[in-house]
């Protein structure tokens, strides 16, 4: 089996929790390189690959000919000038989400990749939720008939500002719009492709916060209306979903149970129960014809770095798309401009 040298550029928890154990799980990766100089991520980076090369400088990765994909998990202002440098250098890339702070910029990358035929993904790994998973078959086989309006929500209640640069620093791709908008936006496209308009609120609600920490986002299609929404203060969460058709109603409560295992240390390769959700948060459909619980599809993020697996020895079509994720950052760019002049945005 061919082996795909790996390296990680930066492996706090991004790396350690939610993109080591899903590339661990999949036969053929070797993560030989991690880039990182915090003592803590050092001592995970050892714990989780022992006989990895821990190094400090990024160019012990992009000048070692060996290294054939880097996966940045870094803060998000960074993205763009480490994958550029990586593709330079003719190393595959995987980001994390979201790809870069300005759809210029991953228009950049997205040329670069295809002048030096190199793999370039994003990590929108949340496709591959459960929920969504679930709201998607329920769309695409037709059973609300024609969607009419779609929402989806991601909640959380942390009423004091955690440390770090996602919601102190104000730098480029911080704030919540980036952080978990981009999932939210990511799954909506996925489903609806882009839309005609796009109309946003992004307000800063907690005492200290220096960066957007709750949104309402809109967009418009000409039959169908989809909300987006996040905040830092629900603490009593609704729907996770509501889908409303012709024909009837589908409501979801409860989140993918992937997270929760990768934060308690579990890998996808250790279980065989891995993306099963309980059977009390299935979520319920509401027809003309019938009321009936709908059995959740198993989340799997296996299947991006499976997938990116076989891009880069097999040449198999990528999952994300790198112009899909730019998509992403270009609605993010529409309601930052819709906030600032509050209005509706032409979307093409």
């Amino acid at each position: 089996m061919k082996q795909v040298n790996t390296a990680f550029a930066g492996y706090g928890s991004g790396g350690s929790i939610y993109n080591a154990p899903i590339l661990s799980s999949i036969k053929g990766f070797n993560v030989t390189k991690i880039l990182t100089s915090s003592p803590k991520n050092i001592k995970a980076a050892k714990k989780d690959f022992p006989q990895v090369k821990v190094v400090k400088e990024y160019s012990a990765i992009i000048e070692d000919p060996d290294i054939d994909l880097v996966v940045l998990v870094l803060p998000n202002h960074l993205h763009y000038t480490f994958a550029k440098l990586a593709l330079e250098a003719k190393k595959n890339v995987m980001v994390e989400k979201p790809f870069t702070p300005h759809s210029r910029e991953a228009n950049n990358l997205i040329e670069l990749a295809h002048q030096k035929k190199l793999v370039l993904s994003v990590n929108h790994n949340r496709r591959w939720d459960s929920d969504f998973q679930t709201v998607k078959k329920v769309v695409k086989n037709g059973l609300l008939g024609m969607v009419v309006e779609y929402e989806a929500h991601f909640d959380r209640f942390r009423n004091e500002v955690k440390p770090g640069w996602k919601e102190e620093k104000e730098n480029p791709g911080s704030g919540i719009l980036y952080d978990l908008g981009s999932h939210l936006i990511d799954q909506a496209l996925n489903l609806f492709g882009n839309p005609k308009e796009v109309f946003a609120d992004i307000r800063t609600q907690r005492e200290g916060a220096t960066v957007p920490d709750a949104f309402e986002l809109l967009l418009f299609y000409p039959n169908l209306k989809v909300t987006l929404k996040a905040g830092m203060l629900v603490k009593d969460k609704g729907p996770t979903f509501q889908v409303f058709g012709t024909k009837g109603s589908f409501v979801k409560f409860g989140t993918d149970v992937q997270e929760e295992a990768l934060k308690e240390g579990k890998r996808p390769i250790d279980t065989s129960e891995w993306g099963v959700e309980p059977k009390n948060i299935w979520g319920k459909l509401k027809t003309v014809q019938e009321e009936n619980l709908i059995e959740s599809e198993r989340g799997n993020y296996t299947v991006i770095y499976q997938n990116l697996y076989n891009a880069i020895t097999a040449g198999e079509a990528l999952a994300v798309k790198p112009e899909q994720a730019r998509d992403v950052i270009r609605i993010i760019e529409a309601a930052q401009q819709s906030q600032d002049e509050r209005r509706v945005i032409t979307f093409g």
